[in-house]
C-alpha cells in the first residue's frame, strides 16, 4: 500500500528538496500552499504561489492553494508566542499553517504530513525547542516529519512503521544553506528561485504600516493588507486613509482595489497620480487628499486646481489649492 503525505510547499528550496526526498523513497505526495499578503519571496506578479504550482507540476503531484484568511490576521495581531524581530509571529504561524494540514490530511485521507524546516536555520521558529512547541500544538506529534532535519529528532511515525527509510532522510542543521545546495544538484533539482523565502512582517520598515492597519480597522481584511504593498500611505482621519501610487501600474492596481464608498482622485489641469481615500469620507478629508496629491503633481505652491473625484461610477469635481508644504505631507505619511 503506497503511503501518501501532505506537504507544505512554497515553492522555496527547502520545501521543494524535502517534497523530492519523499517522491525518491515511492511516497505519494500532495502539496498545500498558503497564500499571503506578506510574502516577498518572488517578484510582485508573481509569489510563492506560482513557484509553487511550478513545482508541482514539474514533479506531477497535485497542490492546494489555500489563502491565509481572517483568523490569520487575528493571529498577527495577537500572537501566542510573541513576535520576532517585526511583527512576524513565526512560532503561532507554523501551528496555524500545520493545524490546517492536519485538517486537510485528513480530508484527503493522507497518511502524514511533511515541511522543509531546518533545525536552526530560522533564530525564532526552528529552534529545538519551538520545533516541538509547533509539533505538539498543531496536533501532528509523531506525524509531522522534517525530512531534511529528521536524523536530528526521534523517528516519526512513519519511519517507525517502516513507511519511511529513515536512513534515507537528512541531517542538515544551520543556517548554512551549502548541504541544500549540494542536495539540489544530487536530486537534479533546479530553477529554485528564493532559497530563503521572505515575509514582510520580518521587515522594520513595513511595521508601522501594519500597526496603522490594526489601529484603525473596526473589522479586518485582507485587502487593507495588501494594499501595504503598494504606493504611499497617508492617515489623515481616524478611518480614513490616502493611498497615492506611485507610477501608471500602482495607479491601475489602486482604482481596482477601491472598495464601495471610496474615492479616487487625480489633478484635473496637468498630470498626475491616483489618490485612493480609503474608509470614510468627507468633504475635508477629501480636500485634505486633494492636497496630498497636489503635493505629487507640478502644481504650484499656493496656486487654485481642480480635483476630479472618482466614486461609485460618479465623476464630480472640487476646486483647492496646493497648500500644502513638504513638511506638512510627510507628517501624515505612514
Amino acid at each position: 500500500m503506497q503511503r501518501k503525505a501532505i506537504a507544505l510547499l512554497s515553492g522555496g528550496l527547502d520545501s521543494t528538496l524535502a517534497v523530492k526526498v519523499l517522491l525518491e523513497q515511492g511516497i505519494a505526495v500532495e502539496a498545500l500552499n498558503f497564500t499571503s499578503p506578506f510574502c516577498t519571496c518572488t517578484g510582485k506578479n508573481a509569489g510563492c504561489k506560482s513557484e509553487a504550482v511550478r513545482v508541482a507540476e514539474e514533479f506531477k503531484i497535485p497542490i492546494k492553494v489555500m489563502n491565509k484568511g481572517a483568523d490569520y490576521l487575528e493571529i498577527i495581531r495577537n500572537p501566542k508566542h510573541g513576535y520576532g524581530k517585526g511583527m512576524n509571529p513565526c512560532i503561532d504561524c507554523r501551528i496555524y499553517l500545520l493545524q490546517r494540514a492536519k485538517e486537510y490530511m485528513k480530508e484527503s485521507g493522507a497518511d502524514f504530513v511533511i515541511t522543509g524546516e531546518v533545525l536552526g536555520q530560522r533564530p525564532m521558529s526552528q529552534r529545538r525547542d519551538t520545533l516541538r512547541i509547533i509539533e505538539r500544538e498543531s496536533g501532528l506529534e509523531g506525524l509531522l516529519l522534517r525530512p531534511l532535519s529528521a536524523k536530528h529528532f526521534p523517528p516519526t511515525i512513519p519511519e517507525q512503521q517502516g513507511w519511511v527509510d529513515r536512513d534515507k532522510l537528512l541531517s542538515i542543521s544551520g543556517r548554512s544553506r551549502k548541504e541544500q545546495f549540494e542536495l539540489a544538484e544530487e536530486l537534479d533539482v533546479k530553477n529554485y528561485p528564493c532559497p530563503a523565502g521572505g515575509c514582510l512582517l520580518t521587515e522594520l520598515s513595513f511595521v508601522g504600516k501594519i500597526r496603522d492597519v490594526f489601529d484603525h480597522s473596526d473589522q479586518l481584511n485582507l485587502r487593507d493588507f495588501r494594499m501595504l504593498k503598494l504606493g504611499r500611505h497617508f492617515r489623515i482621519g481616524r478611518r480614513t486613509k490616502v493611498v497615492m501610487g506611485r507610477n501608471e501600474a500602482e495607479n491601475e492596481l489602486l482604482e481596482r482595489a477601491i472598495q464601495a464608498g471610496e474615492a479616487a482622485l487625480r489633478w484635473k489641469d496637468g498630470k498626475s497620480p491616483l489618490a485612493a481615500v480609503m474608509g470614510e469620507s468627507s468633504p475635508e478629508l477629501l480636500e485634505r487628499a486633494a492636497q496630498i496629491l497636489l503635493r505629487y503633481t507640478k502644481a504650484e505652491p499656493g496656486a487654485a486646481a481642480t480635483i476630479a473625484v472618482t466614486c461609485d461610477g460618479a465623476e464630480t469635481e472640487f476646486d483647492t489649492t496646493n497648500a500644502l508644504d513638504e513638511a506638512a505631507v510627510e507628517a501624515l505619511r505612514l
